[in-house]
């Protein structure tokens, strides 16, 4: 009997001991929320500096048995999250100044809620690089950057302009200005907070290239195009301003030592040669020998016309005189033919001897 009694003495010690010791364990281990200050924010924090505005938050302590992070910034159940010891939550922020909370629970039920301030700054985008492309009127920009969420274009054609928004990977709707002329481009890169980066490019929108092609505007793309066969093409300050011809600007046509005999230039026409306004094609010439043939090709029909040749030979050496291209004299050219491209030759049937000639104001008569 003795012995029975003291066997549940003992139980009913150890039963008290146990219970006092568990009580108190849980109040010292949640004595780590006294300390969990501004100094050791890093630890709790781990702020993205890509401009995602990701912060990752690992609540800590010792003793705990969950903890639900209130992330100071969304509503219903996406502005917060419970959080297992050891792990993290993560939460996309806008740029901004937030308080965030953080409620640790231990076994017993016991709760002590701490809050911390958190800034996020997004970083102004970098490397910002940006492409135009341009037909006749139209232009279309694409831009990228590191760091950047979106972008804003300004295009450079109106008094207060309110900037056409670009997303990452895309290219703007066609922009059509209203006359040709040189534009300063605008591209704005956004990192989604206040920093941002820009970067300006000039471009220039030519009128659409036709007859008269006189040299002489500087809204026209005379150098469209391009040369085969070795010659040079270029666009120059007249050199004999005299006589028929006082203009300012001229085009050089150089066939150097050893160019192809069928060397040339080509020009793409953005309105077409049209045979039924005319039939007859000018233009004034330059050039240092007497009987050495122009030649004038006709190519790209808009309507079926074929492809032709009109040569002409130069009748005065030192000075410009007006040379006739008459389509009449080819059987093969229809009346009312239409040609986009136009071609430049000169002293064919013979390779290049280093001759330059000046041409200007092409143009379509009766």
């Amino acid at each position: 009997m003795k012995n029975i009694k003291l066997i549940f003495g003992l139980l009913f010690l150890l039963a008290v001991t146990i219970n006092c010791t568990v009580d108190e364990g849980i109040d010292s281990d949640l004595s780590f929320l006294d300390s969990a200050t501004s100094s050791n924010l890093d630890k709790i924090f781990d702020i993205s500096n890509d401009n995602s505005g990701n912060v990752k938050i690992t609540p800590i302590g010792t003793g705990v048995t969950s903890f639900k992070v209130v992330y100071g910034h969304g509503t219903g159940a996406n502005a917060s999250a419970t959080v297992s010891p050891g792990s993290s939550t993560t939460y996309a922020y806008p740029e901004g100044n937030y308080t965030v909370s953080i409620t640790a629970s231990d076994v017993a039920g016991k709760q002590i809620t701490t809050t911390y301030p958190l800034a996020v700054t997004y970083r102004a985008p970098e490397n910002l690089n940006f492409t135009t492309t341009i037909s006749l009127y139209t232009v279309k920009v694409s831009a990228t950057a590191l760091y950047a969420k979106s972008f804003l274009v300004y295009f450079g054609d109106v008094a207060n302009e309110v900037g056409t928004p670009l997303a990452v990977g895309a290219t703007t709707p066609v922009h059509t200005y209203a006359v040709g002329g040189a534009y300063n481009v605008k591209v704005v890169a956004l990192s989604g907070g206040v920093a941002k980066t820009e970067s300006v490019k000039s471009i220039i929108i030519f009128d659409p290239l036709a007859f008269p092609y006189t040299c002489e505007l500087a809204s026209q793309n005379y150098l469209a195009g391009g040369t085969f066969g070795g010659v040079n093409y270029s666009i120059v300050a007249n050199p004999f301003p005299t006589g028929l011809n006082t203009s300012s600007k001229v085009a050089k046509f150089e066939k150097p030592v050893n160019a192809e005999e069928w060397a040339g230039t080509w020009k793409p026409l953005d309105i077409p040669i049209d045979l039924s306004t005319g039939t007859k094609i000018k233009m004034l010439v330059y050039a240092t020998e007497v009987g050495k043939r122009v030649g004038l090709e006709l190519q790209a029909s808009t309507n079926g016309a074929p492809n032709t040749a009109i040569f002409v030979a130069t009748t005065v050496a030192n000075q410009w005189e007006e040379l006739v291209f008459d389509t009449t004299t080819i059987t093969a050219i229809p009346a009312g033919a239409k040609y986009k491209q136009f071609n430049i030759n000169y002293n064919r049937p013979n390779r290049g001897l280093g001759e330059v000639i000046y041409l200007d104001n092409f143009r379509i008569t009766n």
